[in-house]
C-alpha cells in the first residue's frame, strides 16, 4: 500500500513538471535566453540592460553607440528567420544580408569620424586585439556583424525565442507570408 502511494505520489510529481516544462515551450522559450526587443519607448534604456547579472543575454548597447542600430536589425531578423530550415550559416549570412545598409551606415561614421585614426578615417591597419593579425575597423565591423547574425540565430534557436513584433515604422515589406 505504501508503495502503491509513493509510486502514485512520483507519477503526479513527474505529470506537474511536465505540465511547466510545456508551458515554457509554448509561452515563448526558455527562460533568460532570449533577448527581449527594445521598443520605441524604451530605446534609450531598453529592457535587456537591466537583466539581472548572470542573464543569458547580451548586454544592451550603450546609449550613442554607432553600432546599436545594426545591432538591433541582427536582432530582429535572425529571430525572424531562425524558423528556417536551412543551417545556421545560411540563415546568419541571410541576416547579415537584411542589414547591409546599416552595416554600411557604421562603416561611413567610421570612415568619417574624427577618431577614424589617420589620413584614410577607419581604414588604418593594427593588429586585432583577438588574432593579432592586421585588421582595420571595416573589416572588424565585418566579423562583429558576422559573429552576432551566427549568435542571434543559434540563440533563437536553442531558446525557442519568438520572432520580433510588428512594430510601426519597421520595414516589414520585404516578409513574404
Amino acid at each position: 500500500m505504501r508503495r502503491a502511494m509513493i509510486t502514485g505520489a512520483v507519477a503526479l510529481a513527474a505529470v506537474g513538471l511536465a505540465a511547466c516544462n510545456q508551458s515554457a515551450r509554448t509561452s515563448g522559450g526558455v527562460n533568460g535566453i532570449c533577448k527581449p526587443f527594445a521598443t520605441t519607448s524604451s530605446q534609450t534604456n531598453p529592457p535587456a540592460a537591466n537583466a539581472t547579472p548572470g542573464a543569458n543575454v547580451l548586454p544592451a548597447a550603450p546609449a550613442g553607440d554607432p553600432s546599436a542600430p545594426l545591432d538591433d536589425c541582427l536582432h530582429r531578423w535572425g529571430y525572424a528567420l531562425a524558423a528556417s530550415s536551412d543551417t545556421a550559416n545560411v540563415v546568419a549570412q541571410a541576416t547579415l544580408a537584411a542589414c547591409t545598409s546599416q552595416l554600411a551606415t557604421w562603416n561611413q561614421q567610421s570612415l568619417s569620424s574624427e577618431t577614424g585614426g589617420g589620413p584614410n578615417g577607419g581604414a588604418v591597419e593594427a593588429p586585432s586585439l583577438m588574432t593579432g593579425q592586421a585588421t582595420n575597423p571595416l573589416a572588424e565591423h565585418f566579423n562583429f556583424a558576422q559573429g552576432r547574425a551566427l549568435f542571434y540565430v543559434v540563440q533563437a534557436r536553442a531558446g525557442k525565442c519568438p520572432p520580433p513584433p510588428a512594430t510601426p515604422g519597421q520595414a516589414t515589406t520585404n516578409r513574404q507570408s
